[in-house]
């Protein structure tokens, strides 16, 4: 048995480690073509570039195990059922849940391993991803100057030029921004421009400087130079890494994500006791109703039923419409509080939610692409990718679906990312009890062609008679 344990695992881990190099480098393809424009013009190192992609290495990768996980199963188990391995051993008396209990076991260490890696690894990734990719967004690009547009890049200054031959700019014109007291613009015939650690600096020759005071228009300076040169600071010019503690759901472990949700929830529970004691105020019951509309309906029956109290005067009954108006005004603005922190606390639980359901995905879709290879007695890798692509894709939009409907607070976080594998469970299920009983899932019975058939059998042996 121990025998038959190593060559099954053998089976499906070479599947599963080629099909795992395929789907995240068609993957990784398709993010360095959305991101290629991040890193033009920007005069980024090699190694930045290589960082910024090994960290986005972290979503492709546990989007691609699943996947992965079920194309294995499928390739390797189509592979036994086509070379009647699967007979072979059913002959032995190897039950079909013997021959899987392999599978479920590596199901169950790439899951564990999953869950983990979600759990710490991939937060961090994505967080550093995110600080790295805004770095990059603000960096200043490597000053390329276009002959007839302005540059604005260069701090207080703008600059436009005619020409540019090489190195050498032609006719350039430089303007002062911003409001000083002095507004300066620079002429010269030719320019070079070149860049220090954290500087820029700008030689002119053969120019003219024009100042004008500001504060006095009679005040005017001309200046002319053979070569001027003008240093700019430039902090921002080279790569500067932030380091801040703020995190979106995405960017969080599992403890963070707790600590963020016992937060909120503090957060609410000092909301609705302001609710509570807005009510007492209008002397009503310390209540606090599900939602607004609930509580404008109970001060408005309250209003109804006070004014309609003969023992209470006009004055007393124009206050207390004023109080219960002002009290209305605050429950609005307590309640899209309270709709906010909701939302807010169904996000994080979503994230929670989903740093599980796609590792427990990965025992489902060994469960599922055993029994679909067994079914279909084909172990290429064509079939198994494309049958993998199909159940994957309808997983993922299910998934997308319920994350959406729960951050939405139209489901419950738990309902949305677990309904899908649900499920797959339930289809995994179908599908493994009848390759136990060696029974076709489908079966379809085309009466119609066989009674066809069987008449012009009839008629060609009457014909011959």
């Amino acid at each position: 048995m121990r025998l038959l344990t190593r060559y099954i695992l053998k089976q499906l881990f070479m599947p599963f480690i080629f099909s795992l190099l395929i789907i995240v480098f068609v993957l990784f393809t398709q993010f360095l073509l959305r991101a290629i424009d991040r890193f033009l013009g920007k005069g980024l190192d090699l190694g930045t570039i290589f960082e910024y992609l090994f960290l986005n290495l972290g979503w492709i990768t546990a989007l691609a195990i699943p996947m992965a996980v079920l194309v294995a199963a499928l390739m390797a188990f189509g592979q036994f059922s086509e070379d009647n391995e699967i007979t072979a051993m059913r002959t032995s008396g190897i039950s079909f849940l013997t021959i899987l209990r392999p599978a479920l076991i590596l199901g169950l260490v790439i899951a564990g391993t999953l869950i983990v890696f979600n759990s710490f690894l991939m937060p961090e990734m994505n967080f550093k991803a995110r600080m790295l990719s805004g770095d990059i967004y603000r960096k200043r690009p490597d000053l390329n100057i276009e002959p007839g547009y302005f540059m604005d890049d260069l701090p207080d200054y703008s600059m436009i030029i005619r020409d540019k031959e090489g190195d050498t700019l032609k006719d350039v014109r430089i303007f002062s921004k911003g409001i000083g007291e002095t507004q300066t613009s620079i002429h010269s015939n030719t320019g070079a421009l070149s860049t220090i650690d954290d500087a820029i600096i700008l030689t002119l020759f053969n120019g003219e400087i024009h100042e004008l005071d500001l504060r006095d228009y009679g005040n005017y300076r001309r200046i002319e130079f053979n070569k001027h040169v003008i240093t700019i600071p430039a902090d921002d010019l080279f790569l500067n890494r932030r380091d801040t503690t703020s995190r979106s759901d995405r960017e969080m472990t599992i403890q963070m994500i707790l600590d963020k949700r016992e937060d909120i929830d503090k957060r609410i529970n000092i909301v609705k006791g302001r609710v509570g004691r807005a009510f007492m105020r209008t002397e009503m019951d310390s209540v606090v109703p599900p939602d607004y509309e609930s509580a404008q309906l109970l001060l408005t029956d309250y209003k109804n039923v006070f004014s309609a109290d003969t023992a209470n005067s006009g004055d007393a009954i124009y206050r207390k419409e004023k109080d219960i108006s002002i009290t209305q005004r605050q429950l609005r603005n307590e309640y899209n509080l309270l709709r906010s922190y909701k939302k807010s606390n169904n996000k994080y639980e979503v994230e929670l939610h989903k740093k599980f359901s796609l590792p427990v995905a990965c025992i489902l879709f060994i469960m599922t692409g055993a029994s679909l290879g067994v079914l279909f007695r084909k172990g290429g890798f064509t079939i198994a990718t494309s049958l993998s692509f199909g159940f994957f894709l309808v997983y993922y939009i299910l998934m997308i679906g319920g994350e959406d409907l729960a951050d939405r607070t139209i489901l419950a976080p738990a309902v949305g990312i677990w309904f899908p594998n649900a499920i797959l469970a339930v289809i995994s299920a179908y599908l493994i009890l009848h390759t136990v009983r060696e029974q076709p899932p489908l079966r379809f019975e085309f009466n119609f062609l066989k009674r066809f058939k069987k008449d012009k059998d009839e008629s060609a042996e009457t014909g011959s008679a």
